[in-house]
């Protein structure tokens, strides 16, 4: 593995039972992502792109090939293993945001941050500075009933940049968000990964987030058809 290349996925074939027979959800994936991406897997629905997704974030195995995170082989790292993978290194973001009710803009995005060793005077000015990025420190004291949709999604990208993740694994992320508020989130996220250089994975089919991709994975019937840069 060359020193950007943070990501590679080698002959890998996803199958789930589905009755007495099974079915293959990925077939002979080979990919490779470098430090600093900003990628998209894109598709139709039952492509493939949330399977590919979960594997590269493990939270899933592959039936066969392998994944191999940060210089870590997903058939080696035992659940626990990958837990503490996904603690320090990943970051997620979801189209139903998954905010806690309960909790505050500020607890939500602390959250990630109370599984790792930090003070609390370390947590609070990391968790300052995620809101600053996504623009809601004005928010800080409000909980997610209290805000619009866009609103809850830039909580959700805070809570995932927060730990200054290698990798941010992003699936649908504007499914429920109006074209201006996809914009929003969109740029937001472009930012950061220019400032930071976090590697960014999209799964989707929205045109907008896919107009916004510095590099296009198309996947049809679980299997590789383009993988293209696109010129901005």
């Amino acid at each position: 593995m060359n020193n950007s290349e943070i990501i590679n996925v080698k002959d890998l074939t996803k199958r789930f039972p589905m009755g007495l027979s099974e079915f293959t959800a990925l077939s002979g994936i080979n990919l490779t992502f470098s430090k600093g991406e900003f990628s998209g897997v894109v598709g139709p629905s039952g492509s493939g792109k949330t399977t590919l997704l979960n594997i590269i974030g493990l939270l899933d195995n592959p039936s066969d090939g392998d994944a191999i995170i940060l210089g870590n082989s997903s058939k080696d790292l035992s659940p626990g293993k990958a837990a503490l993978m996904r603690r320090r290194h990943m970051g997620f973001i979801f189209q139903t945001y998954n905010l806690l009710p309960v909790y505050t803009v500020f607890e939500n995005t602390e959250f990630p941050l109370l599984l790792l060793k930090m003070t609390s005077g370390e947590r609070e000015k990391a968790v300052h500075e995620a809101l600053e990025w996504v623009g809601l420190t004005d928010k800080i004291k409000s909980r997610p009933a209290q805000l619009s949709g866009g609103e809850c999604q830039r909580v959700a990208i805070a809570r995932a940049m927060v730990k200054h993740p290698e990798i941010v694994l992003a699936d649908e992320p504007t499914a429920n968000l109006d074209a201006d508020n996809s914009h929003h989130i969109l740029k937001t996220m472009e930012k950061l990964n220019n400032e930071l250089k976090t590697t960014f994975i999209f799964a989707t089919h929205d045109d907008k987030v896919i107009s916004y991709l510095k590099r296009k994975i198309t996947l049809i019937d679980g299997k590789v058809s383009h993988d293209e840069t696109v010129k901005q």
